[in-house]
């Protein structure tokens, strides 16, 4: 979180990219001391928690509780801190979709390029096309799928939950796919949690390797002079 990206730390991008968006307020979850003194250098709002956390979704529901005791929001985005680069309403476009009540969670997914269909640091979201934006997910893989003729789609690490659905999430245990595939996803969607994506035009590569680090680096550049 705090590496180079085009001269700024990768978890200050994030941050500016979520209060670019401005839907709401934004607050930092971290455990980590140096990443909270970058946020507040910037003015930014942060929630320290434990160290312990067994996924990003725990943090984010360790800091909800912390910083919204009397239960004012009713929705809670996790923005990863790895996925700076997001298209514009990007955001949004995950929250709209907790407009139909069946769903729990909204996220994001667009298509994958042959070589992110063979990666498994680019995961593949397998889904129900409900409309031609939108799909109702079925699973996550690190694997290609699914088989066969027709489009593969790429995740895009973005979470919009209602309250009580995150609220359920963590209090669960790890689930047996989520520990297999290394996704925690898997845990909701095991626990009968509706998960719906909007498919958008494109989606910006999060920062998971070092070939992703020099994509960000050239993005970083494009953007800040653009």
């Amino acid at each position: 979180m705090l590496i180079d990206i085009g001269g700024k730390p990768l978890i200050l991008r994030a941050w500016e990219t979520a209060i670019g968006e401005a839907i709401g307020p934004v607050v930092v979850a971290t455990d980590c001391g140096e990443i909270a003194s970058v946020i507040q250098a910037a003015g930014g709002a942060i929630a320290m928690t434990r160290q312990d956390c067994n996924c990003g979704t725990a943090r984010v529901g360790e800091a909800i509780a912390k910083i919204d005791p009397d239960r004012r929001h009713n929705i809670v985005v996790n923005m990863q801190g790895d996925n700076p680069f997001l298209p514009v309403g990007a955001l949004a476009s995950a929250i709209n979709l907790l407009e139909t009540p069946e769903t729990g969670i909204g996220t994001l997914a667009c298509l994958a390029s042959a070589e992110e269909s063979d990666d498994p640091n680019a995961v593949k979201i397998i889904g129900a096309e409900t409309d031609a934006r939108r799909l109702r997910a079925l699973y996550f893989t690190r694997a290609r799928a699914p088989w066969g003729d027709g489009p593969i789609y790429k995740h895009v690490g973005v979470y919009a939950f209602r309250r009580s659905a995150l609220e359920q999430f963590v209090a669960l245990p790890p689930s047996p796919l989520e520990k297999r595939e290394r996704l925690e996803q898997l845990r909701a969607l095991e626990a009968g949690i509706r998960i719906d994506a909007a498919v958008l035009d494109n989606g910006a590569s999060s920062v998971d390797t070092w070939r992703d680090l020099a994509m960000a680096s050239l993005a970083a550049i494009a953007q800040d002079h653009s």
